[in-house]
C-alpha cells in the first residue's frame, strides 16, 4: 500500500555532465546558465533525434510519420473488473458487486451501473475481459506499461530497465510535430506509477506536464527575440557542445540541436498546455474534475502532435487511487465508499474525450487505451475488510477506442467467479503489438541492453486480430 522502499522520487536527469543548475558565479538568467538549464528541461522530448529521423526520411524518399497517437489512461491501483466490466451477478454473495448490472449499446452484453456513458457507446469501443496480468505489480507499475513480465523490479534487478511502450514509440517514430515532445505524461502522483525508458536512456523518458511551467518560464530579462537571435546563441552552443561529455545519453547538440529551442520559444507547445484556450463550451462538456481536465488536455496534446501521453489517474502518491483493498484499509476504502465514487468520473472522462476525438475527425488516428496493472480478486471482503477487494494478478479487463480499428465487440471471457481466464487470453505482448501496430513502429524492433545484447519490444506477442483484423 506504500511506495516501494528503496524507491526515491527524484531521479537524475539526462544532463548531468552540463551541470546545469551549478550557477558557476553567474545568476540563472544568464545566457549560459539558461542553454544549459533549457537543455535538462528538454529531456525526454528527443526533438533533435525527431527532427533528425525527419530529415533521413526525406533524403530518403520514405514519407514523414503519420498523425497516429496513443492516449493510455492509467487505472493506478488496479481497477475491479468484477464490478465494472466483467460483473458476476449470479455469484454467491461472497463474490458478488454491491453494485447492478444494465445493458449497453451491444446486444447481451451488460456492465455496470456507475458507467451508463459508456454503456450507451460501447458500440464504439471494446471491452477485452481475459487480459493475462499474472506478472504484473504495481510500485513501480512496469509490467502492462511495457509488456515484458520481467520488469518488476521488486522481484529483478534489472526489472526497471524494460522501457515503456511510450518511450519506444518516442525512440523509434517521434513527434507528429517537430515544435512537441513525442511522449509526455500527466498528473504524475509518483514515479512508482510509471514506466521510463530504461534501456533506452534518460532521453526517451516522458516530459512531465508538471514542469510546463517551468519549461516556458523565461528567467530575468531574457525575451524571445533575445533566445530567436541564432547569431547570438550560436558561440554559446559551440562552447557548452565543446564540454559535453561524449558518453552521455542524449545526442542534443548536433546540428538539430538549434531548432530544439523552437520548442521553448515558440508558441506550438506554450499553447498546447494552456487550456484556456478551450471555448468555455469545452471546458463546460470536461467539467471541473482534475483528471477530466487532464483528459482534455491530453486530446490538446495529441492535437498539437504529440504520439503517446500517460494520464495518471490517480490522487495519491502511493499505490493508487484504484486499490481498493477495504474500508477499515485506508486511504483508498472499498468497493462501495472508494470504487463507487470513481466510476462516475472515470466514465464521463472516458465517454467525453472518445466523443470529443470523434467529433474533431481525431478517432480514428488517436488509440485510447484504458486499464490498470491487474484486476481484483473474486472474493469480496478480503484481508479482514469490510467489502474490499485484494490485488489479483490473473485476469483483468480493459476498454480501448479509436486507432481505426473493429470495435463494437467483446474480447474474451472468464469464468463464473471472474477469477481465470475461460477464452481467448490476451497477453501484455499483444497489447504491445497491439500498439505498435497502430504506430507504425515494426514489431521485429529491437534495442539493446546495458550488455549490448538486442532485445526485441515485442516478446511473446502478436496484434490483437479481432481489433487489427486479419
Amino acid at each position: 500500500m506504500s511506495d516501494t522502499a528503496g524507491h526515491s522520487h527524484s531521479r537524475p536527469h539526462a544532463f548531468v555532465s552540463l551541470n546545469p543548475r551549478v550557477r558557476e558565479g553567474l545568476l540563472v538568467s544568464s545566457r549560459r546558465s539558461l542553454l544549459k538549464a533549457s537543455l535538462a528541461g528538454l529531456a525526454g522530448l528527443t526533438l533533435p533525434q525527431l527532427l533528425s529521423a525527419r530529415t533521413a526520411a526525406a533524403t530518403s524518399g520514405k514519407a514523414a510519420p503519420s498523425k497516429k497517437s496513443v492516449i493510455m489512461l492509467w487505472m493506478t491501483g488496479g481497477p475491479s473488473h468484477v464490478d465494472m466490466w466483467d460483473m458476476k451477478p449470479g455469484a454467491p454473495s461472497e463474490y458478488r458487486s454491491p453494485f447492478r448490472e444494465i445493458p449497453t449499446s451491444l446486444p447481451g452484453v451488460r456492465i455496470c451501473e456507475h458507467l451508463p456513458k459508456q454503456a450507451a457507446m460501447l458500440h464504439k469501443m471494446t471491452l477485452i475481459r481475459s487480459v493475462d496480468c499474472r506478472f504484473s505489480n504495481h510500485e513501480p507499475n512496469m509490467v502492462m506499461q511495457t509488456a515484458n513480465p520481467d520488469a518488476e523490479p521488486r522481484l529483478s534487478p534489472s526489472g526497471h530497465l524494460y522501457p515503456a511502450f511510450g518511450s519506444i514509440v518516442s525512440k523509434h517514430r517521434g513527434a507528429n510535430h517537430p515544435g512537441m515532445p513525442s511522449y509526455v505524461s500527466l498528473n504524475l502522483k509518483s514515479r512508482s506509477h510509471l514506466a521510463w525508458a530504461g534501456y533506452l536512456g534518460q532521453q526517451y523518458d516522458p516530459f512531465l506536464g508538471s514542469n510546463v511551467s517551468q519549461m516556458f518560464r523565461l528567467p530575468g530579462s531574457l525575451t524571445l527575440d533575445r533566445l530567436h537571435d541564432r547569431r547570438a546563441l550560436s558561440g554559446q552552443l559551440d562552447q557548452i557542445k565543446s564540454e559535453w561529455d561524449t558518453s552521455g545519453s542524449m545526442e542534443a547538440l548536433d546540428r538539430f540541436g538549434q531548432q530544439a529551442f523552437d520548442m521553448v520559444a515558440g508558441e506550438r507547445a506554450q499553447e498546447a498546455f494552456d487550456l484556456s484556450r478551450e471555448p468555455q463550451s469545452t471546458l463546460d462538456r470536461y467539467g471541473t474534475h482534475e483528471w477530466c481536465r487532464q483528459t482534455l488536455l491530453a486530446r490538446r496534446l495529441v492535437e498539437a502532435g504529440v504520439s503517446f501521453v500517460t494520464l495518471d489517474l490517480s490522487h495519491h502518491s502511493a499505490s493508487g487511487t484504484w486499490d481498493n483493498h477495504g474500508d477499515n484499509i485506508p486511504p483508498y476504502g472499498g468497493i462501495w465508499n472508494g470504487l463507487r465514487p470513481l466510476l462516475p468520473v472515470f466514465d464521463h472522462l472516458l465517454s467525453t474525450l472518445v466523443l470529443d476525438l470523434e467529433e474533431r475527425g481525431l478517432l480514428q488516428d488517436v488509440l485510447v487505451l484504458a486499464l490498470g496493472e491487474f484486476g481484483r480478486s473474486p472474493q469480496i471482503g478480503t484481508q479482514g475488510s469490510t467489502d474490499g477487494r485484494d490485488h489479483w494478478p490473473v485476469v483483468m479487463s480493459m476498454t480501448v477506442a479509436g486507432g481505426n480499428f473493429r470495435h463494437g465487440q467483446v474480447i474474451g471471457s472468464t469464468d463464473r467467479f471472474g477469477g481465470e481466464i475461460g477464452e481467448r487470453p490476451v497477453t501484455p505482448g499483444d497489447l504491445a503489438a497491439t500498439i505498435y501496430h497502430h504506430m507504425g513502429v515494426p514489431q521485429d524492433t529491437t534495442y539493446l541492453d546495458h550488455q549490448g545484447r538486442p532485445r526485441f519490444v515485442v516478446e511473446n506477442g502478436e496484434a490483437i486480430r479481432e481489433l487489427v483484423g486479419g
